[in-house]
């Protein structure tokens, strides 16, 4: 969570930078416009907007907060508030693979924290960080609503339930 909220509110990297301008390509632009279609204003777009933002630049900053709250009509405010909210948007660039392991009840129970300390020591990163080539980014997360299959790992967007270390180990190779 440090990393959501550095100590200094008002760090440059809060910020966006007024230079550097981003605006979805063609074919995002042409699946955004499809996608207010499918709603009944703009404001109730905002999360799948958000998602095309997220797979067109890999996470949310600053300036694509902005862009995205100027296309919906949004304040930047409301837009980041969004994207603070949920763990889902990253606020940060994150790996070629983002290893995103739940640590809630079950699968604590279950574990996880194993594979979570594991993760780290065998890719030599902190929890949040990525691995120098880019390639890894473990964190830590809140519930991935898979309790009956604990402890789960999500990669990117994939789920992989009934994880243990051996597992991880298994698809950590498959990953390379």
């Amino acid at each position: 969570m440090a990393d959501l909220h550095p100590d200094n509110p008002y760090a440059k990297v809060r910020f966006p930078d007024r230079g550097k301008l981003v605006e979805f390509l063609p074919d995002a632009k042409k699946r955004f416009d499809h996608i207010l279609t499918r709603y009944p204003t703009k404001e109730a777009a905002l999360l799948p907007t958000l998602h095309l933002a997220q797979e067109e630049w890999g996470w949310i900053s600053p300036e694509v907060v902005h862009y995205v709250g100027s296309l919906l009509d949004l304040s930047p405010a409301t837009v980041f508030g969004v994207v603070s909210f949920y763990n889902m948007y990253n606020q940060k660039p994150v790996g070629k693979y983002h290893l995103q392991v739940c640590t809630n009840l079950s699968c604590m129970v279950t574990n996880a924290y194993d594979i979570y300390e594991h993760l780290c020591e065998k890719l030599g990163v902190n929890p949040g960080e990525t691995t120098g080539d880019g390639r890894y980014t473990v964190a830590e997360v809140e519930c991935l609503g898979s309790c009956g299959t604990a402890p789960v790992v999500q990669v990117n967007n994939d789920y992989h339930e009934n994880m243990d270390v051996r597992k991880m180990d298994e698809l950590l190779a498959k990953l390379k």
